[in-house]
C-alpha cells in the first residue's frame, strides 16, 4: 500500500490556526461562564447554584446526607462528585446558606472535612427566605435533557458580597473578599435612599486590616491584613490570636520556621494551642526585643498578607469588571424588583381569593345552587348559574368566566348547608385588607423594601458583629524589621568579613542577614555589600561596619596621595551607593594609603577633632609636628579631593597636644 502524504500549504496552516482559535475561544468561554466566575444576579457560580437547588428540592427540614446531595447534584451538574463537594464544604463553612452537622473541617488549621457519607446538611432558614421563588425563577434544561434548572436564584440579598468568592479561569481570575452581613443590609437600605456607601471587607478569620487602598474591590486595589499579637511579658511570648484570611495556622507556623532557619528572625519554639480559636504562642529567646520581633512577624512571615481583589462577574452572558458599591446597588435594586413582583403574584392571588369568596358568597346566599337541581345537562347546569349570577355582576372586580362557574359547581353540600355569612363577611374583608395593604406597599415600594431588609437584620443579625478590626498601619522596610540575629566577623589579615568567621575573626558588631556591611580598605577604597557567611574584600580594612543610608556617619579621613605625594584630609558623606561597587575615597592614584581614619554618628562630636601630625625628619624640617583640627574642614561628597595639609612624608598621627 502507497503512503498518502498530505503538503502542507499555506491555507492549510491557515485553517488550522482558525480552527484551534475557535476550540480555544470556546473552552475559555465555557470555563468563564459556567465554572470561575459568579453571576451578578444572585452571586453564585454554576455549581454553588445547582447544590442549592438540589437541596431545595429534598428539603424536609431535615439534614441529608452529604453524599445524597452530592447525588443529587449530579443530575445537574456534569463535573463529577469531588468538584460539587469541595463547593459544598465551602459554602457550609461560610456559615450563611447551609447549616452542618459532623465534621466539616476547621476554618483555622485548614484540616479537611470527613468524607461525604459521614456529613449532613441542610438549607438555612436565611436561605429559604431569600434564594428561592419558582415563580420568579428563569429555567433552563439540564446538561441531559433531563431536568429543569435554575438559570439564576432570585437571590433577595447582597449574597456576593456576603460570601466572597474566587476563581481562575481562561485568561481571567476572580477574587471578591467577603463583607459583614449586617454592614451590607445597612449599605443596602443606605442605596435605596440613593446614597453611596463604603463597603470594607470583614473576615471570617478576624485579624487587623489596613483598607487604604482598597478602591471598592476593583482591579489595582489592596488590601494588607495583619495578624493579632498580644506581647506577653512573662515568659517572653507573642501570642496570635487571630490570623490573616486566606492563611491557616499551618502556613503561618511553617513561615516563622523558615524566617527563623534563614536568620530573619530569632525564636526559641512555636507552639500550637489552637481549637475552637486560634491560638499560636512564639517563644522569644530571653535577650530578644518583643517589638522588635513583633515587627519582624509583620515583615517576614505570613502574619501579614496583602490581598489583591479582583471584581469581575458575569452579566448578559459576559465578564464584567465592577466595583462592590456597583454589586451593592445591583443588589439592592434586584432586591426592590423581586419585592414588587412578589407583591404582584400576591396581589393577584389575594384578588383571586376575593372574586371566588364573592362568588361562593352569591352562589349559596341566594340559593342559586337549587336553580341546577332538575338541571339534566351540563349546559343546562351551566346556564342556569349564570342566569342566577347576571343580577350580582357589577358587585365583582372583574368579568366572570365560564370556569369560575365550573369551579361553584364543584362546591361540596357539606359546606353549603354549614355556610356562615358573618364568617364568610369578615374573610372577605380580611382579604380586602390584604388588597389593600398590598397596593400600599406597590406604592410605596422603596419603603417596604427598606422594611424587608431591617427585619432580615434583626431576624438573622444577631451574632453577625464585625470580625476584622479596621486600622491603619504603614509599611515597613525589610531592613527596619530585621532582627540582629548574627555577630559580624572580621579577618583582617586575609581580608574576609561575614558572620561565619567566629573562630578566625575578630567581633565587629551584631547585624541582621538583610543588613549591609562598608568596608574601607587601606588603599583608600569602599565597597558596599550585603552581609553574607563569608565574603572577601581585601586586606587590612582601616573600617567595617554597617551601611545604614538613612543614618549615615561624618567620615573623617587622611590619606596620603600616591606612594611619596601629599597629604589631604576631608571630611564626607558616603552617600547612595551601588551594591558591591568599589569606590575610591582618593583621587585613585596608585599607592595612595589611608594614615587616619574617624567616624562618628554625631556631626557635632565630629566636629571636635583635634590632631597632632608628626612629621619624619628629613634635612632643613625644623619642625616635626603640627596641630591639625579636622573640625575646620567642611563635610563634602565622597568625590571630593579634601584639604591639603601637608607635603612633608608623615610618621603618625596622634592626639592634639597642647
Amino acid at each position: 500500500m502507497e503512503a498518502v502524504t498530505t503538503r502542507v500549504t499555506p491555507r492549510n496552516l491557515n485553517y488550522v490556526g482558525e480552527m484551534y482559535g475557535h476550540w480555544f475561544l470556546d473552552y475559555a468561554s465555557y470555563v468563564i461562564l459556567e465554572r470561575a466566575v459568579p453571576h451578578i444576579n444572585d452571586g453564585l457560580k454554576p455549581v454553588q447554584r445547582r447544590i442549592l437547588h438540589s437541596m431545595e428540592r429534598i428539603d424536609d427540614g431535615r439534614f441529608n446526607k452529604v453524599a445524597n446531595i452530592v447525588g443529587e447534584t449530579m443530575k445537574y451538574h456534569p463535573h463529577g462528585d469531588a468538584a460539587i463537594t469541595d463547593a459544598l464544604v465551602v459554602l457550609g463553612l461560610r456559615n450563611l446558606l447551609i447549616e452542618t452537622q459532623g465534621n466539616w473541617g476547621n476554618l483555622y488549621t485548614g484540616d479537611e472535612a470527613a468524607a461525604a457519607r459521614y456529613i449532613e446538611a441542610r438549607l438555612s432558614k436565611f436561605a429559604l427566605d431569600i434564594a428561592f421563588n419558582a415563580k420568579l425563577t428563569g429555567w433552563a434544561m439540564s446538561y441531559d435533557g433531563r431536568n429543569r434548572e435554575p438559570v439564576t436564584l432570585p437571590v433577595k440579598f447582597p449574597l456576593l458580597l456576603a460570601q466572597g468568592v474566587e476563581g481562575i479561569a481562561v485568561g481571567l481570575s476572580c477574587k471578591i473578599l467577603p463583607h459583614n452581613f449586617n454592614e451590607l443590609i445597612d449599605a443596602a437600605i443606605e442605596s435605596l435612599r440613593g446614597k453611596r456607601s463604603n463597603l470594607l471587607p470583614d473576615f471570617p478569620t478576624g485579624a487587623l486590616m489596613d483598607a487604604t487602598d482598597y478602591q471598592e474591590g476593583a482591579r489595582g486595589g489592596k488590601v494588607r491584613v495583619r495578624a493579632r499579637i498580644e506581647k506577653i511579658k512573662k515568659g517572653n511570648i507573642l501570642r496570635i490570636t487571630e490570623i490573616p484570611f486566606g492563611t491557616t495556622t499551618g502556613s503561618v507556623i511553617e513561615s516563622i520556621l523558615s524566617a527563623n532557619e534563614k536568620g530573619k528572625i530569632k525564636i526559641s519554639r512555636v507552639e500550637d494551642c489552637t481549637a475552637a480559636q486560634v491560638d499560636i504562642n512564639v517563644y522569644l529567646p530571653s535577650d530578644a526585643d518583643a517589638d522588635d520581633m513583633l515587627k519582624a512577624l509583620y515583615v517576614f512571615t505570613d502574619c501579614e498578607v496583602s490581598i489583591s481583589p479582583n471584581c469581575v462577574v458575569i452579566r448578559d452572558d459576559a465578564p464584567v469588571f465592577v466595583t462592590v458599591n456597583d454589586l451593592l446597588k445591583h443588589a439592592a435594586d434586584q432586591t426592590r424588583d423581586l419585592l414588587r413582583q412578589e407583591l404582584e403574584l400576591r396581589l393577584g392571588e389575594l384578588e383571586e381569593k376575593w372574586h371566588f369568596a364573592s362568588l361562593e358568597k352569591i352562589f349559596i346566599e341566594k340559593r342559586i345552587y337549587r336553580d341546577i337541581e332538575e338541571c339534566t345537562t351540563w349546559e343546562a347546569v351551566m346556564a342556569a348559574i349564570w342566569k342566577g349570577l347576571k343580577p350580582y355582576l357589577k358587585q365583582l372586580r372583574r368579568e366572570v368566566t365560564d370556569e369560575d362557574v365550573a369551579k361553584l359547581t364543584e362546591i361540596r353540600i357539606k359546606r353549603i348547608s354549614k355556610y356562615n355569612s358573618f364568617e364568610a363577611d369578615e374573610h372577605l374583608k380580611s382579604l380586602e385588607e390584604d388588597i389593600e395593604e398590598t397596593k400600599g406597599n406597590l406604592a410605596n415600594l422603596t419603603r417596604y423594601a427598606i422594611g424587608w431588609f431591617k427585619e432580615l437584620k434583626k431576624k438573622y443579625g444577631v451574632g453577625r458583629e464585625r470580625k476584622t478590626e479596621i486600622t491603619t498601619f504603614g509599611a515597613v522596610k525589610a531592613s527596619e524589621a530585621a532582627v540582629a540575629t548574627e555577630t559580624l566577623y572580621v579577618n583582617r589579615e586575609d581580608g574576609y568579613v561575614g558572620w561565619g568567621l567566629k573562630r578566625t575573626g575578630d567581633a565587629v558588631c551584631k547585624c541582621s542577614r538583610l543588613d549591609d556591611v562598608m568596608v574601607i580598605l587601606e588603599d583608600g577604597t569602599v565597597k558596599v555589600s550585603r552581609v553574607q557567611e563569608k565574603a572577601f574584600f581585601g586586606p587590612k580594612p582601616v573600617y567595617v561596619g554597617i551601611y545604614d543610608r538613612e543614618a549615615q556617619p561624618v567620615i573623617s579621613l587622611i590619606y596620603r596621595d600616591g606612594a611619596r605625594g601629599k597629604y589631604y584630609a576631608k571630611r564626607f558623606k558616603m552617600g547612595g551607593v551601588t551594591r558591591d561597587t568599589v569606590y575610591e575615597l582618593t583621587k585613585g592614584t596608585k599607592g595612595s594609603r589611608v594614615v587616619y581614619f574617624a567616624s562618628h554618628q554625631n556631626p557635632d562630636k565630629s566636629a571636635q577633632q583635634k590632631l597632632t601630625v608628626y612629621f619624619q625628619p628629613a634635612p632643613r624640617l625644623k619642625k616635626l609636628e603640627m596641630a591639625l583640627d579636622l573640625g575646620s574642614i567642611e563635610v563634602k561628597g565622597r568625590t571630593a579631593a579634601g584639604t591639603l595639609i601637608t607635603d612633608n612624608a608623615v610618621k603618625r598621627i596622634g592626639p592634639f597636644k597642647a
